[in-house]
């Protein structure tokens, strides 16, 4: 109980604090923002809105310009399960990574995410 009291002041001050000092998307070409896109479309973060974790991902897509579905696990119990049952863990932030022949992989830790995104981004 105590730590639900402590929590949610502090996640309202984490998203606003990251709404107020919210990173700028790169500048791209349409071409090279499309090319971009398709590279990630077989991406999706599982995440919470006032994880600090999470937001440092979030940040690190905004930052690379990156557009990549949120699933944010507190707001459907089938995303919650579907983390657990296929990637093993209910650990946020996940990005779950789609391989063209239909391999799922499943990334965990933020600081891995974040070097996976910005290693995408350099590659575009």
């Amino acid at each position: 109980m105590l730590m639900s009291v402590i929590r949610w002041p502090i996640g309202r001050l984490i998203l606003l604090l990251n709404f107020i000092f919210s990173p700028r998307s790169p500048k791209r070409s349409k071409e090279a923002q499309e090319k971009l896109n398709i590279q990630t479309k077989n991406l999706s973060l599982y995440q919470l809105p006032a994880c600090p974790f999470c937001v440092k991902v979030r940040r690190a897509m905004k930052r690379e310009g990156l557009q990549i579905e949120l699933r944010n696990i507190n707001a459907s119990n089938e995303l919650r399960e579907e983390l657990i049952n296929q990637g093993g863990k209910r650990t946020v932030p996940c990005l779950r990574i789609e391989q063209e022949n239909g391999d799922v992989q499943w990334l965990y830790e933020s600081n891995d995410v974040v070097a996976h995104l910005e290693k995408l981004a350099k590659a575009a």
